[in-house]
């Protein structure tokens, strides 16, 4: 059994016959013993399942775990964030030694990659493979330890049969494979069987054709006959999915002129160097001007753990308050929206900032920003597809052909890179490869892995422990304190805006979004200590007052620059 072991932990390019698909409870026994995994399979095959299920494992051991995903909507399904705002990497693809440097320097960062055994990274089909070797590089420095990823356990999951990354300037397609760390990592591919999302048999098939790169005539006749189509014929208001931001515009626009409410509009505010501006601007998906309406369908384009949204939350808007929208999600949670600012920052100088609510209108979404959710009813448009997978994705989106409208297709929507045909055959291969290994381990052999593994991270295998951090674990997700009033609780102890922004690792401009809400909520807080200077609030009352609206920018125009948004929404509070 030693050999077996030595085989399992080491071995490389063994030849096992038989082709084998993995097992949901399989992948879970690999992760348990320690090694870095690459999780796949079809779209809804339980890659989620079992990564939420590791999640809970780890979190019930007191193993300190970090859940990411390449995109907001895919992070919302493990509880996390995406990788970019975790890594402290941003917007970027590349860095320096320089921008190490500088990033090592952040404590907050450094706390952050120091107590972390476990990284979780989903969706990672998207990410590009100079930014896995980037975060690598980063993660070596963050830890001070030369290992790859400075000796973390690294959890992949994805299926690159969905989109791939976007870089502008290049003319080819570079997937996370082809980096130098996912070489070092010595992974282990999980290929899951299996199939829970779709529950027809026709969807199920036209999927499996497009993963095997043969699409049959009769599946092009089936698709064909679904562009006739009625979308009264569908059991809820569908999604409608397009290839292209321009349809997605006009689609919006239309929707919203329905509506008979007053229109209420939000321009963006910026500051800064323009040429930062300007690159700011593109890499917002908030517009530039965002018009809304009750009952106006909208998504949200940023994370906010503390505010109850990420990248891709869905809502309506029920109501105004205050000037700002109220957005009831999906879920049937409420959110006061506030403004939001994103910024580009040196050495904690910010160089560029631009503030808007972070929403833009969703009756209709892009493929890309689709991927990720599970949709009960789609009216899909193919017939603009540019690139490889696009109708895959989309597709794969639906729980059921019964909730799909087909309106368009053209021959590149259900076609998929050469590439990723070929790299999928490989990846079956390999993990067919760690099936018939593990398949030769007893339960005892892995219970001693997985509770070897758990002292490493300094976790507890103690069954008393473990059933108390269970306990805890449940609570935390049953009970969450609003982030304003834990904003409250420190502002009740004497200390100024800037303080608690700095002990919660948060913008000044957050912070006072919380003075917002908790005035709004008629909280027991005296406001006074956060009162601008006599002469400072007069003439922004004036502006106010003189421009006859609430609204941010006009007043910083009228003002002539003199005060910062965040000095002008203090302010506010008192006008």
């Amino acid at each position: 059994m030693l050999i077996i072991l030595f085989t399992f932990l080491r071995v490389k390019g063994i030849e096992c016959g038989k082709i084998l698909s993995m097992t949901q409870e399989e992948a879970l026994n690999i992760l348990k013993s320690g090694r870095n995994v690459y999780l796949t399979g079809a779209a809804g095959s339980g890659k989620t399942h079992v990564l939420n299920e590791y999640i809970n494992y780890l979190n019930e051991r007191g193993v300190a775990v970090a859940v990411t995903a390449s995109t907001g909507i895919a992070s919302t399904h493990l509880g996390g964030m995406t990788i970019h705002a975790w890594s402290g990497m941003g917007i970027k693809d590349d860095l320096s030694d320089y921008d190490i440097e500088l990033l090592t320097q952040k404590e907050h960062l450094w706390k952050r990659y120091d107590k972390t055994n476990v990284l979780v990274i989903d969706e990672v089909s998207m990410l590009h493979p100079r930014f896995f070797d980037s975060l690598d590089k980063l993660t070596r420095a963050m830890k001070r330890d030369e290992r790859v990823f400075g000796g973390m356990q690294v959890v992949l999951s994805g299926d690159f049969f969905q989109l791939s990354p976007i870089i502008r300037g290049e003319d080819y397609v570079s997937y996370i494979d082809s980096s130098r760390a996912w070489g070092a990592l010595d992974i282990r591919v999980c290929y899951l069987e299996g199939q829970y999302r779709q529950n027809n048999g026709s969807l199920l098939s036209i999927l499996n054709e497009i993963r095997s790169g043969f699409v049959s005539d009769d599946t092009r006749i089936l698709l064909g006959n679904m562009r006739n189509m009625e979308e009264r014929a569908l059991p809820i208001t569908p999604t409608r999915l397009y290839t292209h931001n321009i349809d997605v515009d006009v689609v919006n626009e239309r929707e919203l002129e329905k509506l008979p409410d007053r229109e209420v509009v939000y321009e963006m505010s910026t500051h800064g160097r323009a040429n930062l501006v300007v690159t700011l601007c593109k890499s917002v998906l908030a517009p530039e001007m965002l018009k809304l309406k009750k009952d106006a369908v909208v998504m949200f384009v940023k994370n906010s753990f503390e505010e109850g949204y990420v990248n891709g939350t869905l809502g309506r808007v029920v109501t105004f308050e205050n000037g700002m929208p109220v957005v009831e999600t999906y879920s049937g949670k409420k959110i006061y929206v506030t403004q939001a600012s994103w910024e580009i920052a040196d050495e904690g100088n910010v160089l560029a900032s631009v503030e808007q609510l972070p929403l833009r209108l969703a009756w209709a979404i892009t493929v890309h920003k689709s991927q990720g959710m599970s949709l009960d009813a789609a009216v899909v448009d193919l017939s603009k597809s540019f690139v490889p997978g696009q109708g895959y994705v989309a597709l794969s989106r639906l729980r059921n052909i019964d909730g799909l409208v087909l309106r368009g297709l053209n021959s590149m929507a259900l076609s998929v890179d050469p590439y990723v045909l070929e790299l999928d055959k490989r990846l079956l291969r390999e993990s067919s490869k760690w099936a018939h290994v593990i398949r030769k381990f007893s339960n005892g052999d892995f219970n001693k892995m997985h509770h070897d593994f758990i002292v490493r991270c300094g976790g507890t295998n103690d069954e008393q422990e473990i059933k108390k951090n269970k306990t805890l674990v449940n609570k935390e997700k049953g009970k969450k304190i609003p982030s304003h009033e834990v904003t409250l609780a420190l502002l009740k102890e004497k200390k100024n805006l800037k303080d608690v922004g700095k002990a919660r690792g948060m913008t000044l401009g957050t912070i006072i979004s919380h003075l917002e809400k908790i005035k709004a909520g008629g909280y027991d807080l005296d406001l006074k200590p956060f009162k601008p200077k006599a002469d400072d609030l007069k003439i922004i009352k004036k502006a106010f007052k003189t421009l006859g609206d609430t609204k941010l920018s006009p007043v910083y125009k009228q003002c002539k620059g003199k005060y910062s948004f965040e000095d002008i929404r203090l302010a506010r509070l008192f006008v």
